[in-house]
């Protein structure tokens, strides 16, 4: 398995270990990816065993948010509109567009392994609602795009299937899109979950364009460095993610090492996903300040 499949499929096993999927519905997952019946139960198991270990906090959540507020920056977002553009090799990208009115930069929204989902349009356009129009490109596009599956399992199942080579190409050209929609301003670049991997990964490959950076619970590549790249980076985890939380060294040494500036944000008191309003993991105190931070970090960095 790649290391991207390896994460789906410990993600499908931790869900089925906090009682989030049944075990019907987890094997048939991992079956999806590809991963036979005995290794598919051995990793059930051995996630079943390994139980729940809070990582340590570097920066606890302040504030506080009502469980009945609206998730953060709902109150200003704008409705993203459903765009193509080129993308490499002759191929039509498919994507989420949110224009602000008067742009201080543009920010590339990375999905979660659900796809291009309306979660994700909706962080598109709080985006730009706050001043910095938003571009979330749909990475099934040569599959159809996301809205084509009607098995949200079989979406997760054909990214993890598709090379790691190819999601860095789309990004890409999502930066350049991204750059020719709002020229002369500076880029950040957003990631969720699968989407902060991806975070990573373009950072790890070289992207001298973007400017910052705020992966959310994404892990970071094994052995990956961070060369070629000048973005100014606000990691954020949540503390009881132990799965991707034990990755925090290891990005926290490459930045280091990279002489770029960083900081790790660890929610306090959430789990991995805590952003997504949408997901069983919600968190709306953390939510909210990871928002406050990230608004702050691009208003330090992109302008």
């Amino acid at each position: 398995m790649t290391p991207l499949q390896r994460y789906i499929a410990e993600e499908i096993a931790t869900d089925h270990a906090e009682g989030l999927l049944s075990r019907r519905e987890a094997l048939r997952r991992l079956g999806l990816l590809g991963m036979g019946t005995p290794a598919a139960v051995a990793l059930l198991a051995a996630c079943a065993d390994s139980g729940k270990q809070s990582s340590p906090t570097t920066t606890a959540a302040s504030g506080s948010a009502s469980p009945a507020a609206a998730p953060p920056g709902t109150a200003t977002a704008l409705q993203p509109t459903a765009i193509t553009f080129a993308g490499p090799e002759g191929r039509t990208l498919q994507a989420a567009w949110a224009e602000a009115s008067q742009p201080m930069g543009g920010v590339l929204v990375i999905h979660e392994n659900r796809g291009l989902t309306d979660h994700i349009r909706s962080v598109t356009g709080r985006f730009a609602g706050v001043g910095y129009s938003a571009l979330a490109v749909d990475l099934l596009s040569e599959e159809g795009g996301t809205a084509t599956f009607t098995d949200q399992a079989a979406a997760t199942a054909a990214l993890g299937k598709i090379p790691q080579d190819r999601f860095v190409a789309d990004l890409r050209a999502g930066l350049t899109e991204l750059q020719r929609r709002v020229p002369g301003k500076k880029l950040g670049a957003t990631g969720f979950c699968f989407g902060g991997g991806l975070t990573w990964l373009l950072l790890t490959s070289g992207t001298p364009e973007l400017a910052a950076a705020t992966p959310f619970y994404g892990p970071f590549p094994d052995g990956g460095q961070v060369t070629g790249s000048k973005a100014a980076v606000l990691a954020v985890y949540g503390a009881l993610d132990s799965r991707v939380d034990a990755s925090r060294p290891a990005a926290e040494a490459a930045l280091d090492k990279a002489g770029l500036p960083h900081e790790s944000f660890v929610a306090d008191n959430a789990d991995h996903a805590f952003f997504n309003d949408t997901g069983p993991r919600y968190q709306p105190t953390a939510a909210a300040e990871a928002w406050r931070r990230v608004l702050d970090w691009y208003g330090r960095y992109l302008g």
